[in-house]
């Protein structure tokens, strides 16, 4: 198996974001997605004086970044984690606050690019698509095992497919014959069910499936919902949390998330602010910010991402 590439999306635009709380001595950043370490590697290159914490659910992952990122030394930790449990991994290392979180959602380059896990739709694999491989229900199990509305729900919510009722339908009625076991017969399935003149719009007909499987597997949107506000809690004065997002619920939790954080505590019709009503964040960000086409076009992935970031002003928590 070769090794699988890495291209950070906005890599350039993410570091200069985290640059203002990263120059000081001894920062630290917890690089809550590290997948094989390409945005970690460019902070610790460019801030000589941080360090990072790099943590992910996927072991091969953490394997391969720790490789990479060898040559910093004691620089960098590596932790096997899922985001959400932010403050347990600060807590065991012994940290009471950072200055900085970053978070690049959704399925890493390596995990789409490893032909056996099961994320990509254009080879026949195994239909797995866990990030951690050692525990959870994998996405046979969910097409085996969910009712026909749990499936519609999914594939309607997460993939945001038109066709949901009419695949669901389609694989309950496959799956009495024979459970699915390989991406092949879903896609299959995919291309017989959703009518010619869809298949010809928006990509491949099997993407948003895969996506909504990936999403239900791996329980994306419930860790975020926990990890975003935990997030925003561990961060000093002067910190901040940077967020990249590839979906449009995922760019709708942080933007809520952010909202609250930054809201006023005082009738909207007050002429001045009260001291101490002040907001503890700030948006660094003026709404999300996309990437250019140059970009896209080097990076097809780039196309969907929604960049946010917001900045700890005071101390105390955030509303």
């Amino acid at each position: 198996m070769g090794a699988p590439s890495h291209v950070p999306v906005l890599l350039d635009r993410v570091v200069a974001l985290l640059a203002p709380p990263l120059e000081r001595d001894r920062s630290v950043l917890v690089d809550a997605t590290l997948g094989l370490g390409g945005h970690t590697e460019a902070v610790l290159t460019r801030f000589e004086l941080a360090r990072v914490v790099g943590i992910d659910r996927d072991p091969e992952a953490l394997e391969l970044a720790g490789r990479r990122l060898a040559p910093f030394g004691d620089r960098f930790t590596g932790v096997h984690a899922v985001y959400d449990e932010l403050p347990a991994v600060l807590a065991g290392l012994g940290l009471d606050t950072v200055d900085a979180v970053l978070f690049d959602l959704g399925v890493s380059s390596m995990q789409l690019d490893v032909r056996e896990r099961g994320f990509a739709y254009a080879e026949d694999a195994p239909l797995d698509m866990r990030m951690d491989g050692s525990t959870g229900p994998t996405a046979a199990d969910v097409l085996n095992t969910y009712t026909a509305a749990d499936l519609a729900r999914i594939l309607r919510e997460y993939g945001e497919e038109r066709f949901a009722r009419k695949i669901a339908a389609a694989v309950v009625r496959e799956r009495a014959k024979e459970p699915f076991t390989r991406s092949g017969r879903l896609v299959e399935l995919l291309y017989a069910e959703i009518p010619a003149p869809a298949r010809r719009t928006g990509g491949h007909p099997a993407k948003r499936t895969f996506q909504a499987l990936r999403m239900e597997v791996n329980d994306e949107l419930a860790v975020l919902r926990r990890a975003i506000p935990a997030a925003i809690d561990a961060i000093g004065v002067g910190g901040r949390v940077v967020v990249e997002s590839y979906h449009s619920l995922e760019d709708r939790l942080v933007k809520q998330a952010f909202v609250a954080a930054t809201r006023l505590d005082v009738p909207e019709d007050l002429p001045f602010v009260p001291a101490g009503h002040e907001p503890a964040l700030r948006l660094v960000t003026r709404g999300s910010e996309k990437a250019g086409p140059d970009e896209i076009a080097q990076n097809p992935r780039a196309a969907s991402v929604r960049l946010r970031a917001v900045e700890r002003l005071t101390k105390g928590a955030a509303a």
